[in-house]
């Protein structure tokens, strides 16, 4: 499935708030039929997005930036956890930026882009294997990035 329109720059605090309507609306209807075929714990849905938004202002909203905030829903998920870490303001090289709590580092890769703490191979691993991809080979030839994050799972699966 495929909901646009999220590009929406000035128009993010009017415009929002529907779009992400919309999508709870879906996803809660999708789910509660999974859950009424008996079938909740084999479907599992992902939201992702191929960019996420600055925190800088524009003049009349906010750029393309990088990360986002994926949903996943289903009968197996290991419900009601944040995966990553939000940034906090701080101070680096002097300058106030955002930065993340668990470790002071600067998340501002410039002009208002914050690097994601959770890659989003991570996520896709974690779905991969939940789907049977179980050997590193098979693994490593679908996400060949995953082993440079640090962990191939989030364990958002049961």
């Amino acid at each position: 499935m495929s909901l646009g329109g999220f590009d929406t720059h000035g128009d993010q605090l009017v415009l929002e708030p529907k779009l992400l309507g919309l999508l709870d609306g879906a996803l809660d209807a999708l789910y509660r039929k999974t859950v009424a075929l008996g079938v909740a714990s084999s479907v599992t849905t992902f939201t992702a997005s191929d960019f996420g938004r600055t925190y800088t202002f524009n003049g009349s909203g906010s750029d393309h930036g990088w990360g986002g905030h994926p949903i996943v829903v289903g009968g197996s998920v290991v419900g009601g956890r944040l995966y990553g870490t939000f940034p906090v303001a701080g101070l680096s090289g002097g300058a106030l930026t955002l930065i993340d709590p668990a470790n002071s580092a600067s998340l501002d890769v410039g002009q208002g882009r914050l690097l994601p703490t959770v890659a989003t191979d991570v996520y896709a691993s974690t779905l991969a294997q939940w789907m049977g991809i179980t050997q590193a080979g098979e693994l490593a030839s679908v996400l060949p990035h995953v082993g440079s994050f640090g962990t191939n799972s989030l364990g958002f699966l049961g």
